[in-house]
Order: C-alpha cells, then structure tokens, then sequence
C-alpha cells in the first residue's frame, strides 16, 4: 500500500487531529480516537487494502488489513501529520495497557449481534482474555509445528512416543524436544505479562509474580518433611505450612487461569497504589507494595482459585465429551463459527491448554478441525469463482486467506476478508462443519474412541498439524469431507447474494468517474478495480492486456436465460451503432470495461435495452447500471466526461432500486448544452458480465431505433 491510501484511512477515521494513538496486531490497525463518531467505517472499507473497519465502543477503531499490516502500519507512521501521534510500538504492544492504547479484538458489527458490544464489563472481559493470548500467538503456533513434527517422527518409528511416561528419548532428540516445552512450560509467564500490560499494571511485576510459582524451589517446598498430603474435591494436593498458613503447592507449568486472576487483581492494586503514594516516588514503591502484596496472594489464594475454576471448566467440557463423544463432535464445529466472532473462543482456547496439563492430551481441538477447514473450503470455493470471473480483487484476498488458514490454522482472514461479508456463505460452511462433525461423531462410534479425536499439544489445526491428532486417519477424513463439502456448496451455489449487483454496477460507474482526472493511469485504476466497494458484486468485467478485472455480479438468482439460449439486448437510443474502437476514450474502446457497442444518438432520450432493476442511476444522469432479469448486466454511458457537466442538461427519470421494462426511459437530455460543452455524445452500451457468456456480438451496425435489436448475447453451453 502506498501513501496515498496510507493517508485515505487516517482521513477515514477523522484526520491525524482525532487520533490519540495507534497501534497494530496481526492483522489490524487499532486507532484510539478522540472522537470515535467521527470515523466513517463506509468510507475506510472502500479503501483499496482494506478488508473492513470496526467501530467500537469507548473511542476505538479497527482497520482490518491482514497480513501486510506491519508496512501499513509504517507507511501511516512515516505521514508528516502523524508526527506527534503516540504509539504503542505496533505489535508488541498491541495488547499494552496504556491510557492512549487500542486493544479491541473482535468486528463490532458482529458482536453486536451477541452480548459483546451490549455490555461494557462483558466487552472488557473478552477483549483482557484476547489481548492476553493474542500477542504469543506466534510462538504458540512456531511451537506447535515442533509438536507436528515430533508426533510424525513417532508416527514414522523415527522415534519411540515421545510423549508416552517413561520413555527417554536421546539426548539429541531430547534437545528438539526442549524447543516446544519452552514455550507451553513457561505460558504462564508469558500470560502474566500480557494480561499486567492489558489491564494497566507494569508487565514485568506481573512477570515476577507469577515467576515465583514457576520456580523449581517452589515446587521442592511439596518434598519438604514438613509438607503434608490430603484429599480436596477430589484431588490430592500437598500444602506446606508458611507462617502458620497452608500453602497448596502446584506445579503451574501451562496453567492459564491462574496468571488471568493474578493480573486481574495486580491491576486494581497498581491503580490504588498511585492514588496513595506520592508520584516522585512510584517508581520504587508501586513495584515493591505490589510485589509485597500480590505474591502471598498469589501463592496463597489467587493461584489455587485459578487452577480449581480451570479444572472445573474442563472437566464439565470433559463430562460433556464422555457423555456422548457424538454430540459433542457435532457441536464444536456448528458452534465455532458463531464463537469466534463475538470472541467466545478465547476461554476455550484456555481450557485445551489446561487438558493438556492436566489430562496429558485435549479433546476439543480435533472437532474445531472440522470448523477450520470447513472454514477454508469456503475460502477456497470463493478462490475458485474469483479466478473463473477473474475478479482480481477477491482472488488476492482469499489466496492470502486461504494460505494463512492452510499452512497456519489462521482463521480470521478468511472470516473478516470473506465469510463475514457475504451471508451467502455461513449456511455453506456450516454443512462442511456438519460434515466434518459428523464424520468425527460416527468414526469415534464405530472406532470406540471414548474422548473422540485428541491431540497431545496445543496445535493450530492446520495441513502442517494433521499428524498431531490421533487417530490421524479419522481425522484427515474428517478435515477433508468438512473442506470438501464446503468448497463444493461455495462454488455451485455462489457467495455473492443477487442484490450485491447493485453496490457492484455503482462501483462501475463510479470508477469509470474517476478516471477523467487520470489519463493513462486511470486506464489502470479501473481495470483494477481500485475503486470499487471491497467485496461488493458477484461477477467480473473483462480485464485490459493483464487479465484483471473489476468485481461485478453474475447472473443473479431466478434469472431465466437457459443454458446456451442466446438473448437479445434492444438499443437503448435513437442513432448510429458503431463499434466500440471508435470510442475516444481507451478505457471503453479498449474494451477493459466489458464487451459491447456504441451509439451515436440522433435523439435525445435513453430507455431501458430489456426488463429488469435500476442499481446505478447517478443524479447527474451520465450513466445507468441495470441488472436485467435475463441475467445481462449492462452499463450505458450517455456522452464521454459528461460527469463533469453535474447534471446540467439531464433529466433523470428514475432512481436505484426501480423496476424497469424494455423502454421505460431512464433519462432525457439537452444535446445543444453537451455539445456546447465540447462533449461527445457517444454512448457506450457495455456488457458488464462479458465473461459470463460465450460471445457478445452486434446484431448490426448502422442506423438503429430504440427497442431493436441491438447485441446478440449467447450464454456459455
């Protein structure tokens, strides 16, 4: 992305004036606003790049861009008017708990439809647990590919189980080993230190808090003489007498919740601390008042509490799985879809870390596989169609979703770029969830697998982790008839609904606009579509020399061309056809608008070529996009650069959304002001949907009237 959209989207969110700060993720930019009403969220999501925005409640605005974030991030940055803007430090901080920082996670817009964006408290608690997690998902993800391939080399007899008790790898082994357990063994810490930086404390003092626990000699005090063992809910636990008080000794090694609850409450005593004490002197006695407070607490308290309400948590999610492996394989995947936007995933995600901890493997990940990749069929279906009408945009942004979901496990791409914008697609990917679920639930069935598929490690369900999940035959069935299943839906029925036709053909006309200011390069800009609505329409209009295309509908839904029938497309004016090489104007006599023909009007009134809907009537009464019911997407251009007469000498005779019929007359106009303008009347007639049929041909060229034939269009066999 260049300057110039770098600028379009601080302009989107108000101007460098309204930004307090600005941060990033993975895949967003996170303005802090000044003033969030002054964001225009349309606005940004036109912005070639810009794969949505999301308001959000105390001032916040999301910019999704996905993968390239970080050079955007740069480029808005390196704007002269961004000078005294704060930062957080981009990614790193994404989750800091600074005044000015941006930390929300999930699409406003989405939640909205849940309880996140209805409740405040309920919005904060979600977006504390995100930002704990979200800013090591990198390492959980580089240490799950370690897992993959320590599962393969055991799959392969390279290895013994390297996982199984008692078995001792060689040292060298033992070593690739160490390279995972890094990471999970010491989560905790890395969890603290999110979750201190969210909730506004110093993230090393909840580092070092949390550190105590995970010390060798804490875990020695449960071999000391005076440590004693005894039975709580269940479970043997050692406690050790520290001043008279019981300690419980734990081995905190993956544990998530405990961390959570820490910096949770470190939080409210950093805030009281401050109040209290004297502010030239916080630096030394903050830290010291909260350490001095929080370990006990911690050690005593909070850490318990933690481990006891992720057990809880786990085991009613393991009741539940060995109640009916069935069931449950069936509803993680239908319910996945509807978590992971409201952010209702990020407990669970907890909660498999902790099966694996405490149960030494997890039962939940291998049926979310099925959402996964069900998710990613969908993503691949849309691919598909993308390249078959060759809309260039939707083909750049579901090959980068789809890598992201195949070779990472990365869904969000995939649902913030795609699924979340056409509501085609939800129902299609949910029969590849059901698919894979119930491929899960029926093999587990006649296989006797008690707790269903289970992996032994936190991994990303992705290709490269299929070998982490046992039975890994089961599982590959599933993942694939759930991506199978998906993708084929996508593609037969199509992900663009009928009415994204209209916000398609507006972006024809306005594209075709703009070029008057650019010559040469505006040939460019439309062709690549620049400046349509991100995701708008459903089809394609033929590309220049490159192939490239701007996204506009297909045929839409209960149209009534046959297969192979030819149709006809009648003259919309009085006048001259000519071919469209005489247009002068290389954007439509190059055809990059779409196959056609061109009238030279000896009268003065447009009328509609066939029966169908008005999606584009610009006020200025210069071009008209139709949605005919055969299935003909047309554009008719009255004049070239008429735009810039602002409606002078038109009189516009219908508006978007009104049903039309073979000559209902769209617009009059006054030739003597167009040609004393300087303006040539010439009026391109194109076939925006070209790539939908086999040939689009003129019947004839020479004098023609109104309501005759104009185009003989012959649809594909």
């Amino acid at each position: 992305m260049a300057y110039e959209p770098a600028k379009e989207i601080v302009d989107a969110v108000g101007g460098p004036g309204n930004i307090e700060s600005l941060t990033h993720c993975a895949t967003r930019l996170r303005f802090q606003l000044k003033d969030g009403d002054k964001a225009d969220k349309d606005t940004a999501e036109k912005i070639p790049g810009v794969l949505g925005a999301v308001p959000q409640s105390g001032d916040r605005f999301q910019v999704v861009i996905g993968g390239g974030v970080q050079n955007v991030y740069n480029e808005i940055m390196a704007l002269p008017a961004m000078a005294g803007v704060g930062t957080g430090g981009g990614a790193a901080a994404s989750g800091g708990g600074g005044a000015g920082e941006s930390d929300a996670d999930i699409k406003a817009r989405e939640r909205a439809k849940g309880p996140r964006g209805t409740n405040a408290w309920l919005d904060t608690l979600f977006e504390f647990l995100s930002d704990s997690f979200r800013p090591i998902l990198g390492a959980l993800l580089g240490a799950s590919l370690f897992i993959t391939f320590m599962a393969l080399m055991a799959t392969l007899d390279v290895i013994p189980a390297w996982n199984s008790p008692g078995v001792t790898l060689p040292p060298s082994w033992q070593f690739v080993n160490l390279m995972w357990q890094c990471v999970f063994v010491f989560l905790p810490l890395m969890v603290a230190y999110n979750a201190s930086q969210k909730i506004g404390a110093d993230p090393w003092v909840g580092f070092a808090i949390m550190a105590v626990m995970m010390l060798p000699a804490f875990t020695d005090l449960g071999q000391n003489d005076a440590a004693t063992q005894s039975e709580f809910l269940g479970s043997k636990i050692t406690t050790i007498p520290i001043f008279g008080v019981p300690l419980t000794i734990f081995d905190y090694s993956s544990q998530v919740f405990p961390p959570l609850l820490m910096a949770a409450v470190l939080g409210l005593v950093y805030k009281g601390l401050k109040k209290i004490i004297p502010e030239n002197i916080q630096l030394i006695f903050v830290p010291f008042l909260a350490m001095l407070i929080m370990i006990p607490l911690t050690a005593f308290l909070i850490g318990p509490i933690g481990v006891y309400a992720g057990a809880a948590l786990a085991n009613l999610l393991s009741s539940i799985n060995t109640f009916s492996p069935f069931i449950f394989a069936i509803v993680i995947p239908l319910a996945y879809p509807f978590m992971v936007p409201l952010g209702l995933h990020w407990p669970i995600n907890a909660i498999m870390l902790l099966n694996i901890q405490t149960l030494g493997y997890d039962f939940i990940q291998g049926p979310m596989g099925a959402w996964n990749f069900a998710c990613f069929g969908a993503t691949a279906g849309v691919l598909v169609l993308a390249w078959r009408e060759k809309d260039k945009q939707m083909r750049q942004t579901a090959t980068g979703a789809l890598a992201a979901g195949l070779l990472g496990g990365i869904s969000e791409p995939s649902l913030y770029g795609i699924h979340l914008r056409y509501k085609r697609i939800y129902p299609r990917m949910l029969v590849g969830c059901l698919t894979g679920g119930l491929i899960i639930g029926i093999g587990s069935l006649v296989l006797g697998l008690k707790n269903g598929i289970t992996t032994q490690a936190f991994v990303f369900t992705s290709l490269l982790t299929i070998p982490a999940f046992d039975p890994i035959g089961l599982y590959l069935i599933a993942v694939a008839g759930a991506f199978i299943v998906a993708m084929v839906l996508v593609i037969v029925s199509g992900y663009k609904n009928p009415a994204d036709a209209a916000p398609a053909l507006a972006g024809a006309v306005a594209a075709d606009d703009a070029r008057i200011v650019g010559g040469a390069a505006a040939v460019k800009t439309v062709a690549g579509g620049d400046e349509l609505l991100p995701g708008a329409g459903a089809g394609a209009v033929a590309g220049a020399a490159a192939g490239s295309a701007t996204a506009l509908a297909t045929k839409g839904e209960g149209a009534a061309t046959d297969v192979g029938a030819l149709v006809q497309l009648a003259s919309p004016l009085d006048g001259t056809a000519v071919g469209l090489d005489t247009v002068p104007d290389p954007v439509f006599a190059g055809g990059v608008m779409g196959p056609g023909v061109a009238i030279e009007p000896t009268g003065d009134t447009v009328y509609s070529p066939g029966a169908g809907t008005v999606v584009a009537a610009q006020p200025t009464g210069h071009a008209f996009g139709l949605q005919l019911d055969n299935g003909v997407e047309v554009l008719i251009h009255v004049g070239i650069d008429t735009v810039n007469l602002k409606g002078k000498g038109f009189d516009v005779k219908v508006k978007n959304g009104d049903r039309v019929e073979t000559g209902t007359p769209l617009v009059t106009f006054d030739r003597a002001v167009i040609e004393k303008a300087g303006y040539p009347l010439i009026t391109p007639v194109i076939v925006l949907n070209g790539d939908a049929f086999d040939t689009v041909d003129p019947v004839k060229l020479g004098p023609v009237s109104h309501g005759e034939p104009l185009l003989d269009i012959q649809k594909k066999a």
